[in-house]
């Protein structure tokens, strides 16, 4: 059975002969820590996903860390920005970090546990704790959500850039790798050979001189293309045999290799059908049809029009910030939605959050909705501060509330360097708007230590 809490002293270190940025740094978590101590109510929420890691036995076997160490060691991961192996590493290195996770004279957690637990805190938990957190700052009159600013961005997964060629050859990898790993446990599962050299070969043939202006060449590439799309086509149907031979089987190894390659088995067959339409057929597949990894098969595509990246891959994050900076509601969109259609969302949860509407509201010109909802919307909101063309920047108000709006980039900019969200770094898109809530709620425990509103 997994403990809530450790009863213990903490911070009992002398900071006098430190350097000032070390008594700076060290007094930042004791903040954290007394704005952690002070929402209980947060750690009952990541209480009730933990406890599904450790029922206990027979014994009533405790479990090594309680919750409270669990969810501290997470927020330690975010704020010092590392992967989960490093963030474990200066724990270890650490007494002060050890005394914040209230860990002193316990062993340090192992990185897979760590990633475990993370896994079992739903996305749902988290939007929970951050509204949770923003209800009791308003409460205690630490933030104004009266006033607000609303913006989006992408945040990107972690895949290479796809292209066809690039996706055949991880389909065929993948697959050649996993019937490989049941053919050792039984050699009838998968009695084939696989070219792996050769069709890395032919990848690697169509990426260098798919560029090139040559007509002899291109027709040698359209050839090779032909030859990539086929044979991955022909693993892919070995590898649902493959799965369906498994099922029979009653194996418990080979079912566990069969229920890993049926994961990526949708993916993979898209890719192939997405080549030959593309490549043999010259047809133009929409984005929505695609599939830009195997890995992340729920990554978007996402064009905003930016000169140095006009293309992204991965999920839109809406965020809105009160004043004070705190982030009183965010949303990561599985798929899009454009920003016009999102200004009565947000309208909505703030009312449903903080139970009135907001007296003021400031968006950028793509949060403009129809000339009808516009003024339905004014009539909810004192100001709504979303131009609807450019000569209302001309405007005293308006001009004084873009720039108030323009602040939230600053929030954007903080929260994709300092809490690693630029890219997420985690597999599937539970993860990945998990890793977006423990960024947002690891900025607001700043904001509010910050504040000195304790």
């Amino acid at each position: 059975m997994r403990r809530k809490r450790e009863a213990v002293l903490t911070f009992e270190f002398n900071n006098d002969h430190l350097p000032k940025t070390v008594r700076q740094y060290r007094e930042k978590y004791k903040r954290i820590s007394q704005v952690l101590d002070k929402n209980l109510g947060v750690l009952d929420l990541i209480h009730r996903d933990l406890k599904r890691l450790s029922q206990g036995g027979r014994q009533g076997r405790k479990a090594d860390f309680t919750s409270e160490t669990i969810l501290r060691a997470l927020v330690v991961h975010a704020i010092e920005g590392l992967s989960l192996r490093e963030t474990v590493v200066r724990i270890a290195d650490s007494d002060f970090l050890q005394d914040f996770l209230r860990t002193r004279k316990k062993a340090v957690m192992d990185h897979s546990f760590l990633d475990k637990c993370f896994k079992a805190i739903r996305p749902q938990t988290w939007k929970k704790v951050n509204e949770l957190l923003g209800q009791q700052a308003v409460a205690e009159e630490q933030i104004d959500p009266s006033v607000i600013r609303t913006d989006t961005t992408a945040v990107e997964t972690n895949i290479h850039w796809p292209t066809d060629a690039s996706l055949l050859w991880d389909t065929y990898r993948v697959a050649a790798r996993l019937l490989a790993q049941g053919r050792e446990i039984c050699d009838e599962s998968c009695p084939h050979r696989f070219h792996v050299k050769k069709i890395k070969r032919l990848s690697l043939f169509i990426t260098r001189y798919s560029i090139s202006k040559s007509k002899k060449r291109l027709r040698k590439v359209k050839s090779a293309f032909r030859t990539l799309i086929e044979r991955t086509g022909r693993i892919v149907e070995i590898a649902r045999c493959f799965c369906e031979f498994s099922e029979q089987s009653g194996d418990i190894h080979l079912v566990g290799v069969a229920g890993e390659l049926k994961e990526f088995l949708p993916a993979m067959t898209d890719v192939v059908h997405n080549a030959w339409r593309t490549q043999l057929q010259g047809e133009t597949v929409p984005a929505c049809e695609r599939v830009f990894s195997i890995f992340e098969p729920h990554t978007e595509l996402i064009k905003r029009g930016r000169r140095g990246k006009p293309v992204e891959f991965g999920h839109m994050v809406l965020l809105c910030q009160a004043p004070e900076k705190f982030i009183t509601d965010y949303d990561v969109m599985e798929e899009r939605v454009a920003d016009c259609k999102l200004t009565e969302s947000v309208i909505d949860r703030h009312e449903k959050l903080f139970g009135q509407a907001p007296e003021v509201l400031a968006g950028d010109k793509g949060f403009c909705p129809d000339a009808d909802m516009y003024e339905e919307l004014e009539e909810r909101v004192n100001t709504l501060a979303i131009p609807k063309r450019m000569r209302d920047f001309a405007d005293a108000a308006m001009s004084y509330w873009q720039a108030f709006r323009a602040g939230i980039e600053g929030t954007i900019s903080g929260l994709k360097r300092a809490f690693r969200l630029s890219r997420c770094f985690y597999r599937g898109f539970k993860s990945f708007a998990s890793a977006v809530g423990l960024g947002v709620f690891s900025h607001n425990l700043i904001v509010l230590a910050e504040s000195g509103g304790t």
